[in-house]
């Protein structure tokens, strides 16, 4: 039997969609409004002279530093996941003993603990380190937390390839590292691409970690200077929201152009 239309779930989708487009639209309209504008005419409408004074402003009061900061902070958790998680997961798939699976569970633990009830011994333990207040003591720490996931992500990639070409592999004296390095690694780019895209998107919109493993003001990420601005600019609106705008673009961009990378992967066809 053919269905009619479903107004109902018609009539909700574009409610929720108004939900979500209106903010984005003050904020955008905002962004390209001078401050005499915005106080004349309100967030609504449309901007009678469109300007980009406003993020000349957001840049000129030190949040293009926030912008490279969290770059420098996102490339660095990726490369450390691209490495370490693909030859993690091979050892996991590949592997045979009972430490291996036992080890792979222990590590599976850290999906159920969030980053909020470590924060004060993650806090102590860098600070005995010597790291606290640099780049490497926020770039790892956010790396480790996206490692049990992004393993998990590797490891059914991995378990897609068939059973036979590993064993043809090892018939032909492949060892370990060349299976991996000729087989297991290439035929599985998708959950490669999946897992540095996940990575980036949790390192670019991280907050806690920053907030609490850095003092100094040249290291501040964007989230965190999205706070100090609205603390100091509080009166500039348009010079505000062009700074979330500054903030959004980048991993917006990067999320619309490997957005099916990233679902195919977390939906376990990442390495078809």
């Amino acid at each position: 039997m053919r269905r009619g239309p479903n107004w109902l779930a018609f009539v909700l989708a574009l409610l929720w969609l108004a939900i979500i487009l209106v903010p984005v639209y003050i904020m955008l309209r905002a962004a390209f409004m001078s401050r005499d504008d915005f106080a004349a005419d309100g967030p609504v409408g449309l901007p009678a002279s469109p300007t980009l004074e406003n993020f000349r402003y957001a840049l000129d009061n030190g949040f293009g530093l926030f912008l490279v900061n969290s770059l420098i902070m996102t490339i660095g958790c990726v490369l450390i996941v691209v490495l370490l998680v693909p030859p993690l997961a091979f050892a996991i798939v590949r592997g045979r003993s009972r430490w291996t699976r036992l080890s792979f569970q222990t590590m599976l633990f850290g999906l159920a603990i969030p980053a909020q009830v470590v924060v004060i011994p993650l806090n102590y333990l860098i600070s005995q380190l010597g790291l606290y207040d640099t780049r490497i003591g926020v770039i790892l720490p956010t790396a480790a937390f996206t490692i049990p996931l992004t393993t998990l992500i590797m490891t059914g990639v991995m378990r897609e390839i068939g059973q036979d070409m590993y064993e043809a592999m090892s018939l032909d004296g492949a060892g370990a590292v060349r299976v991996f390095l000729q087989l297991a690694l290439p035929l599985s780019k998708g959950g490669v691409a999946t897992i540095a895209i996940f990575t980036a998107l949790q390192a670019w919109n991280n907050y806690l970690i920053p907030l609490t493993l850095t003092r100094s003001a040249d290291l501040r990420v964007a989230t965190l200077g999205l706070g100090i601005f609205r603390k100091e600019f509080a009166l500039n609106v348009p010079g505000l929201m062009s700074a979330i705008v500054l903030t959004v673009i980048p991993i917006l961009l990067f999320y619309i152009f490997a957005r099916r990378a990233l679902i195919a992967g977390i939906m376990g066809t990442g390495g078809k």
